[in-house]
C-alpha cells in the first residue's frame, strides 16, 4: 500500500472526521447481525455520546476505565471518550474482582462503565463492590443489558476537542510480574503511528473490497489499532462479540477478508476448518494478521495449504502496539520464519547486556520511537524498563535477518537455565506443536534442586487425537530427538491438559502453569 493512501490526523478525533469527509456514506463498521454505520454515521453518533457524557459531568480531567464487549456501540463509546479528551482506561471483560480493581486504581477512574448482567456475569455488583484499599470507589455507569449509551442532540455544548496529541489519554493494561495488570499508557500519537506501520506494512484495506474485522477483545489494545487502520485506509469491520459460537457465521456472511488476533485464533480457524474438510470454511479470507504470541512456522503452512490464507504475523505488545509487521507480498519462508520488518519511524536494537550483537545473532530487544508508550502509571516500573539513554526493554530475545526481518526467540525472563545452558521454551514448543497428536503447547522452568530448573512440557491433545491415548513423554521425547533437537533440552516432565490456561490477552498464562506445576 502506497503511504499517501493512508489518511493521516494528528489526533484520534480528528482522524474519524476526517474520514467522515472522505467517505461519509462508506459502511466502517458492521457486527453479527444487521447493524451498520456509515463512517459518517459513526462520526455522528459518537459526537451524540460525547454529548450526553458531557452534560452527566464527564469532560476533560475526567478519568473513564470501561469493561466491555466487542460490539458497535463499545467503538462508539471509545471515540465518544476520545472526542471528549479524558482518559480513557478499557479493562478486558475477562477480569473480575481482583484485576478490575487493580485496574481501575493504576488507572485513578473516576468513573466505570460496565454492560450491567451480560453473558452470565454480574458486571454491575462486581463493579459497585470492589475492593480498593481505601481508595474512594468510581461512579459505576450501567448500560443494562450491554444497551447503547446515551445520547444526546446538543452537540454545540461540547467542549473543544482535544488539541494536544502527545498528552496520556489511554491506559492499556499488561500483567506484571504479581499477574495484576499494569497500566501502559499511550498518547493519541503514539497510537496513531502504531496503527499507520500496521495499516501500511499489512496492506490492509489494499485491496477494493476488503473487509476487516475484530473477533478479540476490543479492550485489547489491539483494538483501538484496527478502528485507526480502519480511518486511515477506509474499509469497513466486522465486530464480533461470540466467537467463533456465532463468529465464524458472521465472517463468512459478511465476506470477510482480513482479519487476525493471536495464534490461539489461528489455531481455532484451521480445526473449525479441518472439522469440514471439503467446505471452505471463508472462502473470501485472504490475510490473517495478529501479534502478541510467538506464531510456529508449520503454521504458516498449514492455514495456506487447507485454507488458502496468508498468515502475516506481526510482532507489538501493549506497550508498543506494532514493533514489526510481515508484508504479505514477503516470500513463504519468510512469513513463516519471521515477525516482520520494524514499522516506519521505529529503532530496534538488539543487545548482549549493553553491547550490540552481530547481525543474525540472538540477543534482547529494545526499541524507541514515536509509537512507544509514555510510561507505566507506576513510575518506578517506568524507570526499570528504560535504558539509561532512552530505549525501551521489550523483554523479548530475537534476531535479525540480512534482509532486515526480525525474528523472535522467546522471552527473557522465560529462558530456562538447566546446568547452566540456557534453554528457550519457544523452540521446544514449536516443535512440539508439530507433532500430530499435540493441540497445544507450552514449555516452562520448574525448580529443581539438582539441575537448578527441569524442563516440563504442558500439552493440549489435538482434535484428530481426541478419544486416543495421549503421547508419553518417551514418545514426544523421540520425536523431538529426530527433530534434531539436543539431549540437554529435552523435556523432564510432561502434563496434559483439556485446555491451555491464557491470560485475558489471549497469551498461554505461563505464570499460572508454573505456579500449578512448581
Amino acid at each position: 500500500m502506497e503511504a499517501s493512501v493512508l489518511v493521516r490526523a494528528e489526533t484520534i478525533w480528528d482522524l474519524v472526521e476526517r474520514r467522515a469527509q472522505l467517505s461519509p456514506n462508506e459502511v466502517a463498521l458492521l457486527d453479527e447481525g444487521d447493524t451498520r454505520l456509515t463512517f459518517r454515521e459513526f462520526r455522528d453518533r459518537a459526537a451524540r455520546v460525547a454529548a450526553a457524557l458531557h452534560a452527566d459531568g464527564i469532560g476533560p480531567g475526567s478519568r473513564v476505565a470501561w469493561q466491555l464487549f466487542t460490539k458497535i456501540d463499545t467503538y462508539v463509546l471509545m471515540v465518544a471518550l476520545a472526542r471528549l479528551g479524558v482518559v480513557q482506561a478499557p479493562i478486558i471483560p475477562l477480569y473480575r474482582e481482583r484485576e478490575v480493581a487493580a485496574a481501575v486504581t493504576a488507572a485513578g477512574a473516576d468513573t466505570l462503565v460496565v454492560p450491567g448482567t451480560w453473558r452470565g456475569t454480574d458486571y454491575a455488583t462486581m463493579a459497585s463492590s470492589l475492593d480498593l484499599g481505601g481508595r474512594a470507589a468510581p461512579r459505576v455507569l450501567v448500560l443494562e443489558n450491554h444497551g447503547p449509551p446515551p445520547e444526546s442532540e446538543d452537540v454545540r455544548a461540547l467542549p473543544p476537542p482535544p488539541a494536544d496529541p502527545d498528552e496520556p489519554r489511554w491506559v492499556y493494561f499488561t500483567s506484571g510480574s504479581t499477574g495484576l495488570p499494569k497500566g501502559v499508557m499511550h498518547s493519541d500519537h503514539s497510537l496513531l503511528e502504531a496503527a499507520y506501520g500496521f495499516a501500511l506494512h499489512g496492506g490492509l484495506g489494499a485491496r477494493h473490497g476488503d473487509v476487516g474485522s475484530v473477533p478479540f477483545p476490543v479492550a485489547h489494545i489491539g483494538g483501538v489499532q484496527y478502528l485507526i487502520s480502519m480511518l486511515a485506509a477506509g474499509f469497513p469491520v466486522v465486530t464480533i462479540e461470540h466467537f467463533p459460537s456465532q463468529g465464524l457465521e458472521a465472517l463468512r456472511r459478511h465476506r470477510v477478508t482480513m482479519t487476525g488476533g493471536s495464534t490461539v485464533f489461528y489455531t481455532a480457524l484451521l480445526d473449525a476448518q479441518r472439522a469440514r474438510p471439503d467446505d471452505p470454511l471463508l472462502p473470501d479470507l485472504r490475510l490473517l494478521k495478529g501479534g502478541g504470541a510467538p506464531s510456529p512456522s508449520w503454521l504458516f503452512y498449514a492455514l495456506r495449504d487447507e485454507m488458502n490464507v496468508t498468515l502475516a504475523h506481526d510482532y507489538g505488545m501493549t506497550e508498543v502496539p506494532m514493533i514489526c509487521v510481515a508484508q504479505p507480498d514477503d516470500a513463504p519462508q519468510v512469513l513463516a520464519e519471521t515477525d516482520g520488518k520494524p514499522i516506519p519511524g521505529l529503532q530496534l536494537r538488539i543487545m548482549d547486556g549493553a553491547e550490540p550483537v552481530p547481525e543474525g545473532a540472538e540477543g534482547e530487544i529494545e526499541v524507541r520511537g514515536p509509537m512507544v508508550f509514555r510510561g507505566y502509571t507506576d513510575a518506578k516500573a517506568t524507570a526499570d524498563a528504560f535504558t539509561a539513554d532512552g530505549w525501551f526493554r521489550t523483554g523479548d530475545r530475537g534476531r535479525r535477518h540480512p534482509t532486515g526481518h526480525v525474528e523472535l526467540t522467546g522471552r527473557s525472563k522465560e529462558l530456562i537455565i538447566r546446568k547452566g545452558e540456557n534453554i528457550a521454551p519457544l523452540e521446544i514448543e514449536e516443535l512440539l506443536s508439530r507433532h500430530p497428536a499435540v493441540g497445544g503447547a507450552a514449555v516452562i522452568g520448574l525448580p529443581d534442586t539438582e539441575r537448578g530448573e527441569l524442563v516440563c512440557a504442558v500439552i493440549t491433545v489435538a482434535p484428530q487425537s481426541a478419544g486416543a491415548a495421549p503421547p508419553t513423554l518417551a514418545e514426544l521425547n523421540r520425536y523431538l530427538t529426530d527433530a534434531g533437537l539436543m539431549v540437554q533440552k529435552l523435556p523432564e516432565r510432561l502434563e496434559v491438559l483439556d485446555v491451555l490456561p491464557v491470560t485475558g490477552l489471549g497469551k498461554v498464562a505461563k505464570a499460572e502453569l508454573r505456579r500449578r506445576y512448581a
